[in-house]
């Protein structure tokens, strides 16, 4: 977060509030901690509270997030779940398996085009 407020990387975070309250949110990053280090940038971090979920809180971050970085010239973007049919909504594709640096556990890779 503090590269990019310091402007120092285009990848940054969205939030979504309601008042002062953070309901929904994601990151960029440069790699969502798997193997596959040539799939850059990783859409990472996506969440909503529990309360707000089902209000397409998730699905405006995301494309907000593929529309921010498209006006910068940085297309495509990745991101790793093992979530089927959510992402496909908001033109998501399942692209291949990774495996997770850490557990060395496959996991799916999405592309946003």
């Amino acid at each position: 977060m503090t590269a990019y407020l310091n402007r120092e990387t285009e990848y940054g975070w969205y939030l979504c509030l309601a008042g002062n309250r953070i309901v929904g949110g994601l990151g960029l990053i440069e790699n969502d901690f798997h193997d596959r280090k040539d799939l850059s940038p990783n859409v990472c971090a996506v969440y909503t509270e529990e309360e707000c979920r089902g209000q397409g809180i998730a699905g405006q971050l995301l494309n907000l997030a593929v529309e921010d970085m498209r006006a910068k010239g940085i297309s495509p973007l990745y991101l790793v779940t093992d979530h089927i049919g959510f992402y496909e909504r908001y033109g998501w594709e399942f692209l291949c398996m990774a495996h997770e640096d850490d557990s060395g556990n496959e996991t799916r890779v999405y592309i946003h085009r």
